[in-house]
């Protein structure tokens, strides 16, 4: 028959892993999570960009590549 602090000890390093497990879980998820959105950031700026270069060739061919012109 196990003592009871033999099964205590047990249940403790049973704890301690399931903790280090659901930790290193965690870390790997937030991880991604930080690799999506840095992902995500960087595809929105290169957009951004590529609509920046098409409202400047928009207005070159409307003739406001310098901006309004004064009456």
């Amino acid at each position: 028959m196990s003592s009871p602090v033999a099964t205590t000890d047990g249940a403790q390093q049973d704890l301690t892993q399931f903790v280090q497990d659901l930790l290193k879980d965690m870390q790997g998820r937030f991880t991604q999570m930080s690799d999506d959105i840095i992902g995500r950031v960087d595809e929105m700026g290169s957009r951004i960009d590529e609509l920046e270069r098409s409202i400047g060739d928009l207005m070159n061919q409307a003739g406001l590549e310098d901006g309004p012109k004064p009456e």
